[in-house]
């Protein structure tokens, strides 16, 4: 039986070069930039060797030791040298190109570290009363990616909380957000939340007082938040908490929280489940609130592990009046559907471009709730038609070379068919030597190589440094995506793949569509991650 050879790995490699230095930090930095990777593809800086050898000289022998790096899942080198710059190294591009494009796909990285064995993602936004507006709809764009992603990791993932209304689900839909409809805690969990209630020693009953309208009629009792967080010494809250109302609405909430933590610990042999909390910066008090009142009342090992992924604000401008994420959505898919007729005039008028518009409008818009940090904030400028239009930095964009793709694909099909071209031959058979071209390298090294590891530190929630909110790379994939886009178009107006169909140019030809097809198969890759199918046109 034939032994699969392992993907080579950016981590894998990296831990080889520093490891061949003999130094603890790390000394090297990947090179990125067209230029710097023509005669580099890895640098150790001069100021970095400056603090590890004395003078900043490397000694011979630890050059050797990394000219001589190899092994599974770290990429050959072919040279190294020290120039003025620094320790440069590179690799063997064409062995490189072989292990990552030649044969079936082995193992890849391993999973990077991490207690979740299953996730609960809350999204409060989507309990307030009202229609969905941009400000709630990026939450939970974030936490609907932030779900495709754990799971490509294999972690089990769970949304809260369900969807009733019918007008918020199709807002959702629109969207192309996957997000559960129905959830039935049941009514022993909530009537377990109120007994801890009644024994609660931060509880105090609320007597309604005669004429006070403003208090709402469920109100079971007032809980003294601040005692408990002094008494307990807990660390991140907001000081201003003081005593929160109780109501039976806020118990329901915590019922399906609980009975999806207790679904999340059940499909786990570790028993570990953590809550993260996607709320916009607006709702963090009251979901802080919320959190305080869950451990008071249930004082669970799933506790320690509630975190807060914290959302910027959303700013609206032009329009200045509110504006629902319906009403968003129908102005952008206008704006894209007027910038597809004036690009590709009638035909974008047909009815089989509906769908294609469709798409185009939920990509212009997760890439603009998404491709900013999450902490940071987003302006809209919704009399701005540049989201609908190629721009460099849209959704529209990236979709539109994705389709790039499936267009070459097919026509070199058709072609085939038509005998022009011979089939694309098995990829054992390929000669990988003729991807001389610098895109073709940067595609590889840039894109192809990191890739794994891109999409598993993109689903990585770790543990709040100080206090309760953590910070993660949810615009990790979006960013990979537009500059992905912007490196293959730069390829693809220079180079012609389907050239003229003479023999002793199709070794090239070949080794080209085998480096697409792998590129046309990481560009789906990550668009599932945002719920976003290929386009076959555009």
């Amino acid at each position: 039986m034939e032994t699969v050879e392992e993907r080579p790995g950016l981590a894998a490699t990296l831990r080889a070069l520093n490891a061949a230095l003999g130094r603890p930090a790390s000394l090297w930095v990947k090179e990125s930039s067209a230029r710097n990777l023509r005669h580099r593809d890895f640098l150790a800086p001069r100021a970095a060797l400056g603090a590890a050898y004395a003078g900043g000289q490397v000694p011979s022998d630890v050059i050797a030791a990394v000219t001589a790096l190899g092994g599974p899942g770290v990429l050959a080198v072919r040279g190294c040298r020290q120039t003025a710059a620094g320790l440069e190294v590179q690799l063997r591009r064409c062995e490189a190109f072989r292990r990552l494009l030649g044969h079936p796909p082995g193992p890849g990285p391993a999973p990077l570290p991490g207690p979740e064995a299953a996730v609960v993602l809350h999204c409060p936004a989507l309990r307030c009363p009202g229609s969905v507006t941009p400000r709630h709809l990026r939450p939970v764009l974030l936490a609907d990616h932030l779900a495709q992603l754990l799971r490509a990791q294999g972690v089990s993932t769970f949304l809260v909380p369900a969807v009733t209304d019918k007008r918020s689900r199709e807002v959702l839909q629109q969207l192309r957000v996957e997000w559960p409809s129905s959830s039935t805690p049941g009514p022993e969990t909530v009537s377990a939340l109120k007994q801890a209630l009644s024994r609660c020693p931060y509880a105090t009953h609320c007597e309604r007082r005669s004429g006070v309208a403003s208090q709402p009629e469920d109100i079971i009792c007032k809980v003294h938040l601040k005692s408990f967080v002094e008494q307990q010494g807990l660390e991140g809250y907001d000081p201003n908490l003081g005593v929160l109302l109780v109501t039976e609405e806020k118990l329901r909430s915590l019922a399906e929280l609980q009975q999806a933590v207790l679904q999340g610990t059940a499909g786990c042999q570790e028993s570990c489940c953590s809550v993260v909390h996607v709320v916009s910066c607006e709702e963090e008090f009251q979901q802080q609130q919320m959190d305080l009142l869950w451990r008071i009342l249930d004082p669970g090992a799933h506790m320690d592990l509630q975190k807060h992924l914290v959302c910027g604000p959303v700013k609206v401008t032009k329009p200045v009046s509110p504006i629902s994420a319906d009403q968003y959505f129908q102005l952008r898919k206008r704006q894209m559907y007027d910038a597809s007729v004036m690009k590709y005039g009638e035909l974008a008028q047909d009815e089989a471009w509906t769908e294609v518009i469709d798409i185009l409008t939920v990509a212009a818009i997760r890439f603009e709730m998404l491709s900013t940090a999450h902490r940071s904030q987003i302006t809209l400028d919704l009399e701005d038609s540049s989201i609908s239009t190629k721009g460099t930095k849209s959704g529209a964009f990236v979709m539109y070379n994705c389709a790039r793709l499936a267009t070459l694909f097919d026509t070199y099909q058709r072609a085939v068919e038509r005998g022009t071209y011979p089939p694309l031959p098995p990829a054992s058979e390929l000669n990988f030597s003729c991807l001389r071209e610098e895109g073709e390298w940067l595609l590889l090294f840039s894109y192809l190589l990191p890739f794994p590891e891109v999409l598993q530190q993109a689903a990585q929630l770790p543990p709040p440094s100080k206090g309760l909110r953590i910070t993660a790379n949810t615009e990790a994939v979006c960013k990979f995506l537009i500059q992905l886009s912007m490196d293959f178009s730069s390829y693809y107006n220079r180079v012609h793949i389907l050239g003229e169909p003479f023999p002793h140019l199709f070794d090239q030809m070949f080794a080209r569509l085998r480096l697409l097809g792998a590129v046309r198969d990481m560009f789906h890759s990550a668009l599932a991650t945002l719920h976003l199918p290929p386009l076959s046109q555009i």
